[in-house]
């Protein structure tokens, strides 16, 4: 059967989750987590969550999923080296760095490989399986077909996500937050830029579209596709961020499901926590028109009923689901949100009343119309009930005993629990009864006293010749068996490995070159004309592990890693910034993977890039091959969302161009021709100005995406004069210009 994996942002929520049926738990710590804004776990809390965890058969994994920088490799090695020595089972990864130093040093430690990978294929998963992970998380995007298939070929574990928040953009493809505003979700602190209103703009005849929340997406509810769901691993609910009562009703849902035994009300009742409403997502085939949830971003909530009358008592609500006291209600009240408790309900008398199923007043200081809708946020009493629901203990592991009790002899009782085996002997002899012998009974109630653990009384064979045993005694010999039997479910063999020797891969200094991508014909002519060399051209332009065939050179640019697995073995590759590559390890690691060339993450500053350089020459005696973006529309994110059909524009999208606006300025709009969508920063990428402060790149990438044919030209050959006659002119603007983090550092 599938296991069922829940997020813990803190030692509760972990309590909760198992206390309600999860199989095992993922959670971060103060560093390197995908959640920096969760409480995470430090060193202590840590260990305490595992020993809580392992001795009630439940996994722990440990999201180091983020990218890691040059200077924090000693910091992150050292926390990997704790995770180990506190047992965890495994840890889910996005940087090349982690895994690379999981699989060498720690083999029993299960490296899986986060979604922030974006693994959406078949070659992806098989890399990964051939470079030692134990489990592949795989893109929200894919399908469940898809994802069978996977598991069919390429016979490795793997994990989806099944519940809960959804990016609109490919996970680890997202730069909208950093660039906006310098807190990265690829560092774990996303400030949720798509949760915003936008307006969307249609530049070619300039109509504006009322803002609102285009971006956002609902959360994935897939419950009712439990059965075809059973034959992945893992299935993966999300929320770190989430209070443990959202958690305990979630996990127990799916729980009951996978079980068999749910319940009439478990779909329902997953409204009552935390939710945007619900969509089955890519993974059950949802139509992009039905994804997001455009009208608001935050608690959905249920609804409940609508204002029908302003009265001297109050406003009065008609109701379609009951109301109680202490419950949260928000009223929809031209689209502005008025959020109350509801500390006092009325009847038609102007009585007090707790609760009501029909019509109630509300006395409340906001202006309200008739007719605005009314959604229940909180309902008070299944709060409290889900508050009962831990701790507890969800499932109890017997204990079977045969217990020798003769008179001068010592007590004497073995004890065996899945497979393990505990015996405790006397240390003094039994004395015969005086008057009463101990009772089996008596026995039984003495031992019976395990289920204050995590155990309870299985078999019990007693054999005695009517002795007198001390509640003393068999107090000490129950606590005794409780803990070397802790002790012995709480061993873990874990084998560590001192790395093999290191194989140096190093490429000759050379003058930088400067290579072209371009999203057009036109541009690409504009390139020829100039005499690049290096020409990125391919009319499909972003697909995750979409190839762009280099037409001067012959190698193909890759943006996934299924696309390495495969061309590696066919093509010279070059890697492109979708990788995320930030530090000197994960540069070797695609070069030994044959990655001719690789080009650096959009979200490093100058510093970063030399210290990656300087790392690289000090581990290998010599230099890395680097590209690196120096101008262009910096892509904000891929999805697999098509704004614009939900906007019912399909029809004008390839002769219209369109952008989201906010009040910090223009996001242009790509579409693809497989429907999926590019989001553009509205200022460029220029860093001109700056090249030759940059040493030790072996070439520099211009990424055309909007510029006509003429321009193209001229940032060509601006470029050109700066690389090879130096020139001081400044050819950078500040009002349509960035140097994005070049010089600032992302958090």
């Amino acid at each position: 059967m599938s296991e069922l994996l829940a997020p813990a942002g803190n030692y509760e929520a972990l309590v909760a989750a198992i206390s309600n049926g999860a199989d095992a738990i993922y959670l971060g710590m103060n560093q390197f987590g995908a959640r920096a804004y969760s409480a995470n776990f430090d060193e202590e809390s840590l260990k305490e969550a595992v020993i809580y965890a392992h001795l009630r058969n439940v996994k722990i994994y440990v999201t180091l999923n983020t990218i890691i920088f040059e200077d924090e490799l000693p910091i992150l090695y050292k926390m990997i080296d704790f995770l180990n020595s506190a047992k965890v089972d495994g840890i889910i990864i996005q940087d090349l760095a982690v895994f690379q130093y999981i699989v060498n040093h720690y083999p029993s430690l299960e490296a899986h490989c986060s979604t922030q990978m974006g693994i959406d294929d078949i070659e992806g998963t098989l890399l990964f399986k051939e470079l030692g992970a134990k489990r592949v998380v795989l893109s929200r995007e894919v399908e469940i077909e898809e994802a069978k298939k996977i598991k069919k070929i390429a016979k490795i574990p793997l994990e989806i996500f099944v519940h809960g928040a959804l990016c609109v953009s490919y996970s680890g493809n997202c730069l909208m937050s950093g660039l906006i505003g310098y807190r990265s979700g690829n560092r774990g602190r996303c400030v949720g830029s798509c949760r915003k209103p936008y307006t969307l703009v249609d530049e070619t005849t300039g109509q504006s579209y009322p803002a609102c929340y285009i971006l956002s997406m609902k959360d994935l509810n897939t419950l009712e596709h439990i059965k075809e769901l059973k034959d992945i691993d893992s299935l993966k609910i999300e929320g770190r961020m989430k209070e443990p009562a959202y958690v305990a009703n979630v996990v127990s849902a799916y729980r009951r499901a996978l079980d068999g035994n749910g319940i009439q009300g478990d779909g329902s009742n997953l409204s009552k926590t935390f939710h945007r409403t619900f969509t089955k997502g890519y993974l059950f085939h949802e139509d992009k028109k039905d994804i997001t949830n455009i009208s608001r971003p935050n608690n959905f909530g249920v609804y409940i009923g609508k204002i029908i009358d302003k009265t001297p008592i109050g406003y009065k609500i008609e109701l379609i689901e009951e109301l109680k006291q202490n419950d949260i209600i928000r009223i929809d009240h031209k689209d502005e949100d008025v959020n109350l408790t509801v500390v006092k309900l009325f009847d038609e008398h102007k009585n007090y009343i707790s609760s009501a199923k029909r019509f109630c007043y509300i006395q409340i200081k906001e202006e309200l119309s008739i007719g605005d809708f009314v959604y229940k946020t909180k309902d008070y009493q299944f709060y409290q009930e889900l508050d009962k629901s831990y701790p507890r203990e969800f499932k109890r592991f017997p204990i079977d005993f045969h217990i020798s009790a003769f008179a001068g002899n010592p007590l004497i009782l073995y004890a065996s629990c899945e497979g393990y085996q505990v015996s405790f002997e006397s240390s003094l002899p039994l004395e015969k009864a005086k008057t009463l012998p101990t009772s089996e009974s008596a026995l039984y109630e003495q031992l019976n006293r395990v289920k204050d653990s995590v155990y309870c009384l299985g078999e019990i064979e007693y054999y005695t010749d009517a002795v007198y045993i001390p509640a003393k005694l068999l107090n000490e010999a129950r606590r005794f068996i409780i803990s070397k039997l802790n002790e012995l479910r709480l061993e873990r063999n874990y084998i560590t490995l001192e790395p093999s020797s290191h194989n140096s891969i190093v490429y000759p200094k050379t003058d930088p070159s400067l290579a072209v991508y371009a999203t057009t014909k036109e541009q690409a002519e504009a390139a020829i004309e100039c005499g690049i060399k290096i020409l990125y051209t391919n009319e499909n332009t972003i697909r995750r592990n979409a190839v762009t065939y280099v037409d001067m050179e012959g190698p193909v640019l890759v943006g996934g890693y299924g696309g390495i697995h495969y061309y590696s073995k066919r093509n010279e590759i070059i890697s492109d910034f979708s990788l995320n590559v930030v530090n000197s390890k994960a540069v070797y690691l695609l070069h030994s993977l044959g990655v001719h060339r690789v080009t650096l993450s959009h979200e490093m500053n100058k510093g970063q890039i030399q210290s990656l350089i300087q790392g690289y020459l000090k581990e290998n005696g010599g230099l890395p091959n680097l590209e690196m973006i120096v101008y262009g529309h910096t892509h904000l994110l891929f999805t697999k969302y098509c704004p614009l059909k939900k906007m019912n524009l399909c029809k004008l999208c390839k002769s219209h161009k369109y952008s989201l606006k906010d009040e910090y300025g223009s996001f242009p709009i790509l579409s693809h021709k497989d429907c999926t969508t590019t989001l553009l920063n509205g200022k460029i990428l220029n860093l001109i100005d700056e090249i030759h402060s940059i040493s030790n790149i072996s070439v520099f990438r211009l990424q055309f995406t909007t510029e006509t044919k003429e321009e193209a030209k001229t940032i060509i050959r601006q470029f050109q004069q700066k690389l090879t006659q130096k020139e001081k002119t400044k050819f950078f603007s500040s009002k349509t210009d960035t140097r994005g983090h070049f010089n600032k550092e992302i958090l």
